[in-house]
Formats: structure tokens, sequence, C-alpha cells
């Protein structure tokens, strides 16, 4: 499986792609020993269903509206994607999932022709989207403009929160236990969405298909 990440740090971003399975992977030994302090990330492992191994088909992908660097990754398959309108939003590799995020960008940029300002109905006009999406095959995304994440559950997605007092997680799938005390501040709220549970020692809260949550700087606000 081949892997990406991407980190917020204000308005910039940066992204570390590899289209190499991760124990292979040198960026993934880079990313552990370089020291980033982020406000989102978007981390996501391909199996490579639909599109070749190449750079280019490897998640996430980030575009530029409004000013902002948004960041996509999707865990599915979809079904006839290529009849969906992308407008000036190309894709540049051959996944359905950068197609998806281009066209989910486009309708975007044609519903609000200017910068908006209510940015929850702007994320509730994406779930919108993802409900006609998830009719085309299986819809578990992502999707970051620095500030907000949103996760969309099609099938399966788990999400946490943590904050002070942080304590200690165990990892499900290694013999490690992580003490968070030690990587965060007392004013830190620190979110984390993934696939399945990652920590057994946690309460891990499944999201419903067909639903979303929202989060912002960590916080889940819908």
């Amino acid at each position: 499986m081949v892997g990406g990440i991407t980190f917020y740090e204000g308005r910039g971003c940066r992204t570390f792609k590899e289209p190499k399975p991760c124990y292979q992977s040198t960026i993934a030994r880079f990313v552990q020993e370089y020291p980033i302090k982020s406000e989102a990330v978007i981390a996501h492992i391909r199996q490579a269903n639909q599109g070749d191994v190449l750079l280019e088909n490897t998640h996430p992908f980030t575009r530029e509206l409004w000013g902002r660097n948004w960041t996509y990754a999707h865990n599915g398959q979809l079904e006839g994607y290529k009849k969906l309108p992308v407008g000036h939003y190309r894709p540049i590799g051959k996944t359905d999932s950068e197609w998806v995020f281009c066209c989910i960008l486009y309708q975007l940029a044609e519903k609000y022709p200017k910068k908006p300002t209510n940015w929850l109905t702007v994320y509730r006009f994406i779930a919108k989207l993802a409900d006609q999406l998830k009719l085309m095959g299986v819809l578990n995304m992502l999707i970051s403009d620095g500030q907000y994440m949103m996760a969309y559950c099609s099938t399966d997605l788990h999400w946490l929160t943590r904050k002070a007092p942080f304590g200690k997680a165990k990892l499900l799938d290694n013999d490690i236990e992580i003490d968070f005390q030690q990587h965060t501040q007392t004013t830190d709220i620190v979110s984390v969405i993934a696939t399945k549970p990652l920590t057994g020692n946690e309460n891990w809260h499944r999201i419903q298909p067909g639903s979303f949550v929202l989060f912002h700087f960590g916080k889940r606000i819908l």
C-alpha cells in the first residue's frame, strides 16, 4: 500500500507522498523524525484499486479555492465518476478520488462565486454533494481547508477527541503505549479520524453511514 500526508501550518501546507509501500518509504521515516507542529493533518494509505501506482495517483490531493489550500482523501470506489463536472479543476492522475475532489471544488466555486462567510453552510453543502456521490459507490472521505476538517462516512469511519488531562493510549495493532502528556499542552484539543479505532483503551465514536462530523481546530462543532 502507498501513502501520503499533508500538514497545515497557518495558511500554508506541506505534503509528502510516495508511490511505494509504506514499509519501504524513506519519506515515511523522514516524516517520523521531522519536527512538525500542525493545526490539521490528513494522511492516507492507498490500496490502489483504481489508477496505477504512481505519484500523481497518490493521496491526499490539494487544490486552491478562495485563497485557501483544500486537501482531500478518499477511501472506497466509485462508478461512473467521469460523468461528473469538474470545470477548470482538471484531475492530474487517473483516480476516482481526485476526479470527485475536483467536482466538489467546482460545485463550491459555482455556488459561491465570492468567498463565503458562513463556513458551516459551506460544509453542509459539501455533505449534500457527498449524499449524491455515495450513490455511485463507497465514499468515506476527509476534506479540509486547514481550519475545518470534515469527515463523511459512507460505510466505516470513527473519531475521538483528546483534551486535558491527557492520558496514555495503547495501539491495537502494535504493543506500543503513547503518553500524550509528553506531546501536548493543556490548551490543546486533538481529534483523530480513522477508518477503524486505532487504540484499545479510548472511547471511539462511529460515524453513522450517510452522515458527517465537522471539526474546527480539533473541536467537534457539527
